[in-house]
C-alpha cells in the first residue's frame, strides 16, 4: 500500500506565502504524475497544477505565475509553493499521484488534504 500525506497548510494573510508538501510512503517503485487539487466549501475539487515524472509542470490559469510545483524524487515528495495568496485560494488542498508499486502497474492515490485559509 501507498500513503500520501500533505502538510504545510495553515492560516496566512493575503499576499503571504505557503509551501505545501506531499510525501509518499509505502511500496513505491516509482512515482509518475502528481497533481495538486483544491476544494473550496460548496465547490467542486479542481486541479491547481501537476508535475510529470520528468519535471514538466502545468498550472491552472487561476494560479499561473503565483505557484510553483517541484519534486524531490529521492524523498518521494512533491511541493506546492504558493505566493501572493488571495482569499479565493482558501480551500482544502489535496495531492494525487500515480504510483507504480512494481514496473508493470500504477495505481492512483489521494492524500487526506490540508487546509489553507487566506484571511486578514
Amino acid at each position: 500500500q501507498v500513503q500520501l500525506v500533505e502538510s504545510g497548510g495553515g492560516l496566512v494573510q493575503p499576499g503571504g506565502s505557503l509551501r505545501l508538501s506531499c510525501a509518499a510512503s509505502g511500496r513505491i517503485f516509482s512515482i509518475n504524475e502528481v497533481g495538486w487539487y483544491r476544494q473550496a466549501p460548496g465547490k467542486q475539487r479542481k486541479l491547481v497544477g501537476s508535475v510529470t515524472s520528468d519535471g514538466t509542470t502545468n498550472y491552472a490559469d487561476s494560479v499561473k505565475g503565483r505557484v510553483t510545483i517541484s519534486r524531490d524524487n529521492g524523498k518521494n515528495t512533491v511541493y506546492l509553493q504558493m505566493n501572493s495568496l488571495r482569499p479565493e485560494d482558501t480551500a482544502v488542498y489535496y495531492c494525487n499521484a500515480w504510483v507504480q508499486t512494481d514496473p508493470r502497474v500504477a495505481y492512483n492515490y489521494w492524500g487526506q488534504g490540508t487546509q489553507v485559509t487566506v484571511s486578514s
